[in-house]
């Protein structure tokens, strides 16, 4: 009996991560879900947060953005995820900065006719879920 997952997670970018695991925990629209070895096929819409996997080498965490999620009944996970980064390798300040620029463009274009709020409330969801993500994981200096 196999007691593993395949798991995959893609961005329109690049495979971010693809391994066999024993579990992950997925924020999706409707709550956070674990997915241990034979659940039963589902598919789901991400929400951004914090995607944790439990492999042999033990556990990563990751902040993802929106997607999809389909868990298929030959243990195997797919995610395909707008944006999924590593907490070891986010970057604090520049997803502050990035956010800070967001909200300072919202700003400008308040009122203003044929403006993607959508697109400007998404950038900021999504650097404001990497600043949590990654400031609950990483040792901040301070002292800088």
């Amino acid at each position: 009996m196999n007691h593993t997952i395949h798991f995959k997670i893609a961005t329109p970018e690049k495979v971010v991560y693809e391994n066999d695991i024993f579990q992950v925990s997925i924020p999706t629209t409707t709550g956070e879900i674990t997915v241990l070895p034979h659940h039963i096929p589902l598919v789901s819409i991400l929400q951004a947060g914090e995607l944790k996997i439990k492999d042999n080498e033990g556990e990563h965490v990751m902040a993802i953005s929106s997607g999809f999620l389909e868990v298929r009944a030959n243990n195997e996970v797919i995610i395909l995820a707008d944006n999924a980064e590593r907490v070891d390798l986010i970057d604090i300040d520049r997803a502050e900065q990035a956010r800070k620029r967001a909200e300072e463009e919202m700003t400008k274009v308040k009122g203003q006719e044929n403006v993607d709020y959508a697109r400007l409330q998404a950038v900021i969801d999504r650097e404001m879920n990497r600043i949590k993500v990654g400031k609950k994981y990483k040792k901040i200096n301070i002292s800088k």
